[in-house]
């Protein structure tokens, strides 16, 4: 798959395009890039995705912005897995927000990417102040000569597939639910950084990464990391001892010795124990941690 940025797109060609933020890379989000992957391959043109960073809503209210379910980087994997040629990733700043409807289709979809194909939701808004809309994109594809079609909604064992549907399922610790709406286990990548040791002086060491964004998760977990085994994971600040700004991925593996600082892992989430808590000293969160381990092998003793 190639990644472009800005007027590097220009030399695409003519493609088949569908454009969202692609959160997740939910079963929804892969029902649209299905259909425009079996378009392009019909039309015999590339397929692509134009999707942006960040999400806007963290651009225009960050304090309110959704929890993340991917990082850029996992979700142009996903992307990529799913059968997509090309996307093209539109930095989200605030030249980009006073775009008009009129300039986005006409310098972005017509002269940047040259689309022949386009599909979108009939919700879809674009634009400064969300001004553009399907009749706007109706009305451009006859001027521009490139062809228009709406994707429905989709459902998935009744229930309409939305990120949001999945952070709620997430936040809810319903992970079987989530499941059912990615279409695949939920699971947290990044890379391990060096950490203060402290779980390692409780007897407890952990892999310790970083969260750029806010998750959909907090608390404590039960979790497999991919190729290394079983553990249990926090998500949160750290409340008793060096808190942290920023979200933190702990995570303590059973059955593994050695380094792994630099290691790219893939934490996999399998049920949520209970909330972050602060305790009044070391020797209580260290009680905690035991006991919350216990509670992760007896779930894996009884889930095989």
């Amino acid at each position: 798959m190639v990644v472009t940025h800005g007027s590097r797109a220009s030399a695409w060609g003519r493609a088949t395009l569908t454009i969202g933020n692609f959160d997740g890379v939910h079963r929804g989000h892969r029902a649209l890039i299905e259909r425009v992957v079996a378009k392009g391959r019909e039309l015999q043109v590339p397929s692509a995705v134009l999707t942006f960073e960040p999400h806007p809503r963290e651009f225009f209210a960050p304090e309110r912005a959704p929890a993340r379910l991917t990082r850029l980087r996992d979700k142009l994997e996903l992307l990529a897995a799913a059968g997509i040629e090309r996307v093209h990733l539109i930095r989200f700043d605030a030249r980009f927000a006073a775009m008009s409807a009129t300039r986005f289709i006409e310098d972005i979809l017509v002269r940047m990417l040259g689309i022949r194909w386009l599909l979108v939701g009939r919700d879809f808004r674009f634009g400064a102040q969300r001004q553009g809309d399907f009749a706007a994109l109706e009305r451009a594809a006859g001027q521009f000569n490139f062809a228009l079609e709406a994707m429905p909604d989709v459902s998935f064992d009744g229930e309409r597939v939305s990120s949001s549907g999945v952070r709620a399922a997430l936040a809810a610790g319903d992970f079987a639910c989530a499941e059912r709406l990615l279409g695949r286990p939920y699971t947290i990548t990044g890379k391990v950084v060096p950490g203060a040791r402290l779980g390692r002086e409780l007897g407890f060491p952990t892999a310790n990464i970083p969260l750029a964004q806010r998750p959909p998760l907090a608390g404590i977990y039960v979790v497999e990391v991919e190729e290394l085994g079983r553990g249990v994971a926090s998500i949160g600040r750290r409340p008793t001892v060096n808190p942290v700004p920023h979200p933190l991925l702990e995570v303590h593996l059973f059955d593994w010795q050695g380094e792994l600082y630099g290691r790219r892992l893939h934490v996999r989430f399998l049920r949520k124990l209970r909330d972050e808590a602060k305790y009044d000293d070391v020797s209580a969160l260290r009680e905690a941690i035991a006991r919350d381990a216990a509670q992760a092998r007896e779930y894996f003793a009884q889930h095989g």
